[in-house]
């Protein structure tokens, strides 16, 4: 019994240090976002840090048009990178979790 408690636990810790990896890698996971009409981009990583923002002149003339904008593209890309993060970080957690009857709460 102790054995598979013990056995139990080296998993766990093993796939939280899984976890902890892939979020580190997340981190070199770009994804872009750009406005239908290509006026603004935006490049953030997987774990939702901005990383770039690259705003056309003409946007630059309407202050609330830019700012528009500039909330449609950030909700939408940080949208996409939750869903990349969560499905990522998700699918280590399910592959590391012991089998634990009443424990299914990745499956």
């Amino acid at each position: 019994m102790f054995g598979d408690l013990m056995g139990m636990m080296g998993k766990l810790k093993e796939t939280q240090q899984k976890v902890e990896a892939t979020k580190k890698r997340l981190d070199t996971v770009f994804l872009e976002e750009a406005s239908s009409d290509g006026l603004l981009k935006i490049t953030l990583t997987a774990n939702r840090k901005i990383k770039t923002i690259e705003i056309a002149d003409a946007l630059l003339e309407d202050k609330e048009q830019l700012e528009d904008y500039l909330i449609l593209a950030l909700n939408k890309a940080i949208e996409k990178a939750t869903n990349v993060h969560e499905a990522e970080v998700a699918a280590v957690a399910k592959e590391g979790m012991p089998n634990i009857p009443g424990l299914d709460m990745f499956k």
